[in-house]
């Protein structure tokens, strides 16, 4: 819990306790285990290793759950004594028999009433333990998946199997031992009444075959609704994901109506599977459990007869009764549990989709890390194809260490392809990257986004503090640093102006703060990590211009020690650049300083010109006036030769 102010020039916190950072030490480790690797396996013997990770708590309830069921078999066998002992004792027998029967009775229930407790306590902690190491199992396999898997990949999607999938497992996983002891019961009860009547005991037991093959009917029709149950919840929320993430677009478009009624039809399917799993269990679940009454029937009436006759004790045939409710006990949970295991079956069929999934991005394991990179960065006769379209064509060039060096194209001719391939989120299909003679492919992947920072046109930002956002790539980071990092970036005064300063807690995304104030926090994150290489991807699209000058005075002081990739728009941030890379249709057709290309190449100034007429049309997130937008283009378009290769000079 934190809550610091701010005083003074010099930006020194002041420590109150108020909320929880982000930078805090994890509370839990990596789970112990994973899934079996082996897709052949039934998916309860794939989930195991994560059990049985935790196998202490789970051996130490099952034991005591079975150690309490065979008590409770006991039980009605004392319960038959204690009733045979009461006729006796009309007849001067010895009183005392009784008492310590009723005394036996009530330890055991006792023994048995903190045994079940603590056994069902241990299952239940075991099953959450599972729960949350799955969860995290899948957390961190996301990270392991490349940026393709989450191209054609629903959030939604993830974030059903990863909540609702693993609590249906996790709820089956902690009932199951209730069944299982529930067998283990019906194994001893049948036991003791075959002893005592084999002909009784069998026609008590008339409904089971029965009862066995309606469950097994029950579970070939719940398990398609139960898979269709899961992905269709999950269908409802990725509407319910997209509904709340694009509200702005939505109302700006007046088309709430529109997205209500497609969250109902989406709804309308789900209802339509659940209702036919309701049937379903509305149908066979009575049968199973009302089926095993015919049992009771038969011990009533062929057993009543049987002690009129003589030939049964009357203790017996009350045990008998007690011991047949222990045998139905388990047929009256079946249709249940069947239901449920399918649920769990169909459930972790989802989760496994994922975690069967592997990265296209393949990693040796003698992965080399660099301590200290220089940051000379080589393109090889690269290409790269988003699925059929081919966006980079055998491109070559070379970037110097400490070398800035920006890249101006057109939309789509494959600036940002650059950045993901350099920062490896996708794999060149053709030729090769390095950085500093070492292809990326051969480098730890975190090791090499180590080295590389980058800052986007749309930085995202989490629900935390400007501070944290602004350190979470350095979570140990000085309040000193932090500062510095918001004063190069021109963020420090916005922050100040802000509720709790560096500690206000932006909403979601940081839609609380403007384009250009987010862009700020970015750069600012970006600078405090200390990157060998940055990449800038238009990250000053959204300042106000007179702020962006004052961040390029800062830049220019910061770039020289670093290798810097700048994907430009703006002649001003253009003009940061030791070099200019123009890039059309994926080629490198021109490649020089920027006063030479405005001489030389056409197709630069005309890329430029086109551009600045696109920034005029998205300006409504821009602080400049319309005029002063009208101006800087007609600057750009009408003004003689000398004015244009100038560019915006310090």
């Amino acid at each position: 819990m934190y809550n610091p102010t701010i005083e003074g020039e010099g930006g020194e916190f002041k420590d109150e306790v108020f909320y929880e950072p982000v930078n805090i030490e994890p509370r839990f480790s990596d789970p112990k285990s994973t899934i079996d690797p082996d897709k052949t396996k039934n998916w309860f013997w794939r989930v195991l290793p994560i059990l049985m990770s935790n196998k202490w708590p789970l051996l130490g309830g099952l034991f005591l759950m079975v150690f309490t069921m065979i008590l409770g078999v006991s039980i009605p066998a004392l319960m038959g004594m204690l009733v045979d002992s009461i006729e006796p004792a009309i007849i001067n027998s010895d009183p005392k028999v009784f008492f310590q029967l009723i005394i036996l009775i009530v330890f055991l229930s006792v023994i048995r009433l903190i045994g079940g407790t603590i056994g069902s306590y241990q299952i239940g902690k075991a099953s959450n333990q599972l729960e949350a190491d799955l969860r995290s199992v899948i957390y961190n396999h996301f990270f392991t998946l490349s940026f393709s898997f989450f191209d054609k990949t629903q959030t939604g999607q993830l974030i059903s199997r990863a909540n609702s999938d693993i609590k249906t497992i996790q709820m089956f996983l902690m009932i199951a031992p209730m069944l299982m002891t529930s067998l283990l019961s019906f194994v001893f009860a049948a036991i003791y009444m075959l002893s005592v009547h084999v002909f009784l005991a069998l026609s008590s037991m008339i409904a089971i075959p029965l009862v066995f093959a309606l469950s097994v009917k029950l579970r070939q029709l719940t398990f398609p609704l139960s898979w269709l149950t899961q992905a269709r919840q999950a269908d409802v929320a990725v509407i319910v994901d997209e509904n709340i993430n694009g509200q702005r677009i939505i109302k700006s478009f007046a088309q709430e109506l529109m997205q209500v009624n497609l969250l109902a039809k989406a709804a309308k399917k789900l209802q339509w599977v659940q209702v036919r799993s309701v049937d379903v269990s509305a149908f066979y679940n009575p049968l199973i459990e009302n089926l095993s009454v015919l049992g009771s029937v038969f011990v009533w009436v062929y057993g009543g007869w049987l002690v009129i006759e003589g030939e049964l004790a009357l203790g017996s045939l009350v045990a008998f009764n007690m011991y047949l409710m222990m045998i139905q006990m388990p047929f009256r949970f079946l249709g249940w549990m069947l239901m449920l295991e399918q649920r769990a079956k169909a459930s972790a069929g989802r989760i496994f989709e994922i975690l069967d999934e592997k990265s296209e991005l393949l990693q040796d394991k003698d992965q080399v890390n660099i301590k200290h990179m220089k940051g000379h960065i080589s393109f090889k006769n690269v290409s790269f194809s988003y699925a059929d379209e081919l966006i980079l064509k055998d491109l070559s060039f070379d970037i110097e260490a400490n070398e800035t060096v920006a890249i101006v194209g057109q939309t789509g001719s494959g600036k940002s392809t650059i950045i993901r391939l350099l920062s490896r989120f996708y794999d060149c299909d053709e030729g090769g990257i390095e950085i500093d003679g070492i292809n990326i492919q051969d480098l730890s992947i975190k090791n090499l986004h180590h080295h590389i920072a980058q800052v986007l046109d749309e930085p995202f930002l989490f629900s935390v503090s400007i501070k944290d956002n602004i350190a979470y790539g350095k979570p140990d980071a000085t309040d000193e640093e932090v500062i510095q990092a918001a004063k190069a970036a021109e963020a420090h005064e916005f922050i100040q102006e802000t509720s709790d300063g560096y500690y206000t807690v932006v909403g979601e995304r940081g839609y609380t703060l403007s384009g250009g104030q987010r862009q700020r926090l970015g750069i600012a994150r970006a600078l405090l990590v200390n990157p060998s290489i940055l990449v800038l991807d238009d990250a000053t699209s959204a300042i106000d211009v007179n702020i962006e000058s004052k961040i390029h005075e800062s830049l220019t002081r910061l770039l020289n020690k670093r290798t810097t990739i700048l994907i430009a728009h703006r002649l001003s941030t253009i003009n940061l650049a030791d070099r200019v890379i123009v890039l059309d249709e994926g080629k490198i057709i021109a490649s020089g300083k920027h006063e030479e290309l405005l001489n030389s190449v056409s197709r630069y100034s005309e890329i430029l010109s086109q551009q600045a007429i696109k920034n005029d049309n998205e300006s409504q997130d821009n602080n400049e006036t319309d005029e002063q937008q009208r101006k800087r283009i007609s600057d750009l378009l009408n003004q003689d030769s000398d004015a244009f290769k100038g560019g915006f000079s310090e």
